[in-house]
């Protein structure tokens, strides 16, 4: 009788956590649903009558097609490549002896307390040296640079977790470090690698301070800035508005539906191993 009361209130109280999540994502759905001019409040209305029309008029009037591509390339070049790189150092600083190894970790994990934005004025010269302002290079370098501090302090601790001897079992049988890498702890790491991978395509789709000051040409401007740009234009038509914002944040809702399960379950095992 106990189980089944405790059960039950912990199925009452997740649904009310439940509501207060999707409220805000639901609320903003019957927005960009409604008639243009219909918003008046700020509280969220029930249309009189649904329309779709608001997803159709974003779409083409903030050209969020090309912006989305945009931001799909970056994002996924951006992802793979500080995934690579942090899984890469993560082991090397979480199992290998390295000369000043400990020195060189904390030197990348002044990259978690300095603000980027302290750095932008620079970076955008750096990048204008090199040819490469108003390319996808100008993001995604800098931003591969800026998220491989977490990703490298992620994979470490998670590394450091691994008992030691599996490692030296797998030493004995002579594997290298690669293989090591490959068939040992990498399909160990799995969640804590899918984690940390949709936190980056979150941060990359996220974006929006590089691309503002990195990219010149509307061709090449992603969906943050994009939505930006029509907010800036539309600030008055909030039905339009809400439903360019649905259009941006939907690849992400997908991301993370499709990811949710590793995505809690690396979590999990970061905070067992902190």
């Amino acid at each position: 009788m106990i189980a089944r009361l405790r059960g039950n209130t912990n199925y009452v109280i997740l649904s009310f956590f439940a509501v207060v999540a999707l409220y805000p994502l639901i609320g903003s759905a019957f927005v960009a649903l409604s008639p243009q001019g219909s918003v008046t409040s700020g509280i969220f209305p029930w249309p009189s009558h649904f329309t779709f029309s608001n997803f159709s008029a974003a779409w083409h009037q903030a050209s969020l097609g090309g912006a989305l591509a945009n931001s799909a390339v970056v994002a996924i070049a951006v992802t793979v490549a500080a995934t690579v790189l942090s899984t890469l150092a993560g082991y090397a600083f979480g199992t290998l002896k390295l000369p000043a190894g400990r020195v060189v970790f904390y030197l990348f994990l002044t990259g978690l307390i300095m603000p980027y934005e302290s750095m932008i004025i620079p970076l955008y010269f750096d990048m204008r040296r090199l040819n490469l302002v108003d390319s996808y290079w100008s993001l995604i370098l800098p931003e591969t640079a800026l998220y491989l501090a977490f990703g490298i302090f992620w994979m470490r601790a998670f590394f450091q977790s691994i008992p030691s001897e599996l490692l030296e079992a797998a030493r004995i049988d002579g594997a290298s470090n690669v293989t090591i890498l490959r068939r040992v702890l990498v399909p160990i790491a799995r969640p804590a690698i899918s984690t940390m991978t949709v936190l980056f395509f979150v941060f990359s789709w996220n974006e929006f301070l590089l691309p503002l000051v990195m990219l010149s040409s509307s061709a090449k401007q992603t969906a943050t800035l994009a939505l930006g740009v029509f907010q800036g234009q539309y600030n008055t038509n909030v039905s339009l508005q809400t439903a360019a914002a649905l259009s941006v944040a939907i690849p992400v809702i997908v991301i993370y539906v499709l990811f949710q399960r590793q995505f809690i379950r690396g979590m999990l095992s970061g905070s067992l191993t902190g």
